[in-house]
């Protein structure tokens, strides 16, 4: 079993900036795939972006270029760094890990993220 617990979130201003965390816990050494999602309300979950072992991150057309993932196996904890916030990332986002690459295995709670305009 993994536990995934995000943190970070907040309300900010367009044009500001958040760091998201997932801090892993568990059955952690065997994670490969590590994305985040975020879901407005009202709206279906959406892709954000994800991390894998020995792949460079993919994003979201939506995000690329604002957003950035990082991770930390050491502390097991994934980061989505957020710049240049818009009133349109207004969602909850949430953390989610794989062992494979195909489908996730577990989800976080998720954390709120504002932007007011």
């Amino acid at each position: 079993q993994v536990q995934l617990v995000e943190s970070g979130g907040g309300l900010v201003q367009a044009g500001d900036s958040l760091r998201l965390a997932c801090a892993a816990s568990g059955r952690t050494t065997t994670l490969n795939m590590m994305g985040w999602f975020r879901q407005a309300p009202g709206k279906d979950r959406e892709f954000v972006g994800r991390t894998s072992r020995g792949l460079s991150p993919y994003y979201a057309d939506s995000v690329k270029g604002r957003f950035t993932i990082s991770r930390d196996n050491l502390k097991n904890t994934v980061y989505l760094q957020m710049n240049s916030l818009q009133p349109e990332d207004t969602a909850k986002y949430y953390c989610a890990a794989s062992y494979g690459i195909y489908k996730y295995d577990y989800w976080g709670q998720g954390t709120q993220v504002t932007v007011s305009s």
